[in-house]
């Protein structure tokens, strides 16, 4: 398929946003309200989504969270995105957006390729796959997870997104098999070598977290090319602390979502007392 110039190249400019020493930070949001509240924000360069907040703002646990559902999810996202309503005369399927927008696609559901192509169909110039299988809940062994990234690459590619962004997560110090750091070194490596932009490295469900001294070995690695979640909570590294790491990528996962739901069962709980 030729390249979708203005997709592609807003897929360049996502990429570009990836820098040690400036960091991409992401406040990821789960519906259009969170969407267009960011984008309005004259902070804002990219928007992201994240699956967990999309599944519990839909009463669904993460893992239960299906490919049509998060779907539907982005679909509403991408539409407060668009810059104009006007489609190209040669590809009535591309969509221009005001911000790029990456996605949480989990592991690629069954077909990763299938997945890829439909989120780019909506303006999409990037993705989260990570390495812990959903079906299973099991850590994919790292010759096919490296496979599936390889897999979404060339969807990228035949759907004219040759620059496509795949920000690969590792859950390797959270799965149950209790990985290292150096674990996750070898992941990581594998992951950029086969086309990863970056490699998110999570710290696991339990609040484990990635430490100040893990953070710099993975950053020495990979050369920078690290994104980690931002926890909002005391003892934790800040965005400032951060930023003098060295690493291309700031996320915020579910952290704000939860924020907004703790303000909102507060207040609910103040009108219901009275």
């Amino acid at each position: 398929m030729p390249i979708r110039t203005e997709h592609n190249n807003q897929a360049i400019y996502f990429r570009s946003l990836h820098d040690p020493k400036n960091p991409l930070i992401l406040t990821n949001v789960y519906d259009a309200a969170t969407a267009s509240l960011i984008a309005n924000h004259p902070s804002t360069k990219a928007i992201a989504t994240g699956s967990y907040a999309i599944a519990t703002s839909q009463g669904i646990p993460d893992d239960a969270l299906s490919f049509p559902q998060n779907l539907a999810a982005i679909r509403s996202i991408a539409s407060v995105l668009k810059r104009n309503e006007v489609l190209s005369h040669q590809d009535q399927t591309d969509i221009s957006l005001r911000f790029p927008l990456t996605v949480d696609i989990q592991d690629g559901y069954n077909d990763v390729a299938l997945t890829v192509k439909e989120i780019i169909k909506l303006g999409v110039v990037g993705c989260n796959i990570e390495d812990l299988d959903s079906n299973t809940g099991q850590l994919r062994p790292l010759l096919d997870a490296v496979h599936r990234i390889k897999v979404a690459l060339q969807a990228a590619k035949e759907s004219g997104v040759p620059d496509f962004v795949v920000n690969a997560r590792t859950d390797v110090l959270g799965s149950l098999d209790k990985g290292t750091i150096e674990d996750a070194i070898e992941r990581g490596k594998a992951y950029l070598d086969a086309g990863a932009c970056t490699v998110f490295v999570w710290g696991g469900a339990g609040g484990r977290g990635v430490s100040k001294d893990e953070v710099e070995r993975l950053v020495k690695a990979f050369e920078g090319r690290l994104n980690v979640k931002l926890v909002l909570r005391e003892g934790f590294l800040t965005v400032r602390e951060l930023k003098k790491l060295g690493l291309a990528r700031i996320s915020l996962g579910p952290e704000l979502y939860r924020a907004a739901m703790n303000a909102f069962q507060e207040k609910a709980d103040a009108v219901l007392r009275d």
